[in-house]
């Protein structure tokens, strides 16, 4: 049997970005990334002209969602990037990704997120986690109705990120999919 996914967002859960902007959060490191740029040389030059974008991230949630058991998969805005930029910050791996493609930012008449459909067909029938600060009742029913497997949508509040309730839960639903190797 194989292991549930794990879909990952960055911006709330990995980075809560909506905490107090002048107080990371304890635990946290400070990381700055260029805005749009593709080469070290542009990032330099990128550096000096514009500002860069802050993320906090905690180093200890790699190896805490490493040990969950789950395959990791990377489901934010950051696509490929996150595994340039935030991968080697939490010390994981390079992870796969699921490329939005058109349906990146598009709003749907229904009120579904945008990301929502694309997960429900990139996970195939298979059980799955989504942690996201956007979730919402609809994205759910949504999941209910086209997902043949079981799945966790999983709220955090972008203030605070990933804690270790939300790694408690994750490791119960793990757990309770099938997953012999979840660990918590």
């Amino acid at each position: 049997m194989s292991r549930p996914l794990l879909f990952l967002d960055v911006d709330g859960p990995l980075n809560p970005y909506a905490a107090k902007p002048q107080r990371r959060p304890d635990g946290y490191i400070t990381l700055r990334v260029p805005r749009n740029s593709e080469t070290a040389e542009e990032e330099r030059a990128s550096l000096s002209r514009r500002r860069s974008l802050r993320v906090w991230l905690n180093p200890a949630h790699g190896p805490a969602l490493l040990r969950l058991g789950y395959e990791l998969c990377w489901a934010t805005t950051w696509m490929a990037e996150a595994n340039r930029w935030i991968a080697p910050a939490l010390g994981l791996p390079e992870l796969p990704f699921v490329d939005f493609g058109d349906a990146l930012f598009r709003d749907r008449p229904d009120g579904v997120h945008w990301k929502t459909a694309p997960l429900v067909d990139y996970a195939d029938g298979r059980a799955f986690a989504w942690v996201d600060d956007e979730q919402s009742d609809r994205d759910q029913a949504y999941v209910t109705g086209h997902h043949r497997g079981p799945a966790l949508l999983h709220h955090v509040n972008p203030r605070l990120g990933l804690r270790e309730d939300d790694f408690r839960d994750l490791a119960d639903f793990a757990g309770s999919s099938g997953n012999p190797q979840a660990t918590g």
